[in-house]
């Protein structure tokens, strides 16, 4: 039997693996903003190389530390997806594929740092760019607004429960009365 070597140009997507691959990006997303929500930004841990990631975004993108951190704040996907922007990137993520698990998955991360999870506030990246985009926010503070939107979006479905079982109760006593 022979065979043929893959050819991921030429390889067709299958609609199940891109569903699973969505689904896993979504719960990347949510669980982010759980913690956003629980943890100020600028404690946030997310990997054992924080501190290596950061000072390599800072070295490597001197356009994305320099103050006020637009370029930080509110991503350009324009340029993080030309062909400029592909390969700094991509000599960026290389010394990260044995360090982090699923360096290369894709992640799903806010445009503008200070909005939440949105359809036109959404983009779709590797890990390690969604890893070091959220590492260099939470360190410089950009962060803190969405941490803000979340405990108010948590206090919001926290209230509404408490309200919902509530109603349930009432009604609940009330066909026992």
């Amino acid at each position: 039997m022979a065979t043929t070597q893959f050819d991921p140009n030429n390889a067709q997507n299958l609609i199940e693996i891109e569903k699973q691959f969505a689904v896993k990006a979504v719960e990347h997303a949510q669980t982010y903003w759980n913690l956003l929500e629980k943890i100020p930004p600028r404690q946030l841990k997310l990997t054992q190389y924080d501190d290596e990631i950061f000072e390599h975004v800072m070295k490597d993108f001197p356009e994305l530390a320099q103050e006020p951190y637009d370029k930080l704040t509110k991503i350009d996907e324009d340029w993080l997806k030309s062909k400029e922007g592909k390969d700094r990137w991509r000599k960026f993520i290389a010394p990260y594929e044995k360090k982090i698990k699923d360096y290369n998955f894709g992640s799903l991360i806010r445009t503008d740092a200070r909005e939440e999870y949105a359809e036109l506030n959404t983009i779709f990246v590797t890990r390690i760019q969604f890893y070091a985009y959220e590492i260099c926010r939470n360190r410089l503070g950009l962060n803190d607004r969405a941490h803000e939107i979340a405990k108010e979006e948590a206090a919001k479905e926290r209230e509404k429960a408490e309200k919902e079982k509530a109603e349930k109760e009432a009604k609940k006593k009330k066909k026992t009365n």
